[in-house]
């Protein structure tokens, strides 16, 4: 899985992953999985995140990510721990060009025309929209992405399980990221699983 559009439809939903302890890491991976959720974003948003991508990359069948990558020292520190694709909450030339350098899958976070565009100078075509609803929601991404009809999206910040339809009904979304399918605290793993197969379900 080396490009980021085979990432973005292996299930219409990526999790977005703030986990604590790295000890929670591979039963969270393997509750996804199980639940036919196989692209996992971990945010790199506690000091666990890097022990936590490392865990989740052996679990069989799961494709791990790191997100909330904002430099390039984070970038390489992602990529030696074990990430398969990198997600960004927007899009600098000294994080973008070095992810692309780098040949890993990249999803960097756009918000409006002028972040596309800058991507699209970098050669990309598939974007992070973030935050989602904060942006506009569903209105503001049909009227960017009638511009950039090349592009394909995935709508980030706000989405939830009850709006997903609606984003993923968008010719040019291919999946959503969403942080609703594994809470912060995790008590119930099969909890999770049945939360990974409502959102495998989707339609992208």
């Amino acid at each position: 899985m080396n490009d980021i559009a085979g990432i973005m439809t292996l299930a219409p939903v990526i999790p977005v992953l703030v986990i604590d302890d790295a000890a929670q890491a591979r039963p969270i991976a393997e509750a996804l999985v199980a639940g036919g959720i196989r692209a996992l974003e971990v945010t790199l948003r506690t000091p666990a995140a890097l022990d936590v991508i490392a865990e989740m990359a052996k679990v069989e069948g799961a494709v791990v990510g790191a997100g909330t990558v904002t430099n390039e020292a984070q970038l390489k520190s992602a990529i030696d721990a074990g990430a398969r694709f990198i997600v960004s909450p927007g899009l600098t030339e000294a994080l973008g060009k070095p992810a692309i350098a780098s040949g890993i899958p990249f999803l960097p976070g756009t918000a409006n025309a002028a972040d596309i565009m800058f991507g699209m100078d970098l050669g990309l075509s598939h974007f992070k929209f973030f935050p989602a609803e904060a942006n506009g929601g569903i209105p503001a991404l049909k009227a960017l992405a009638a511009p950039f009809y090349q592009c394909r999206f995935c709508p980030t910040g706000g989405v939830s399980l009850a709006s997903a339809p609606d984003w993923l009904a968008i010719p040019e979304v291919l999946c959503v990221g969403g942080s609703w399918i594994v809470p912060r605290k995790v008590e119930d793993y099969a909890a999770i699983t049945t939360a990974a197969k409502a959102a495998s379900q989707l339609k992208a």
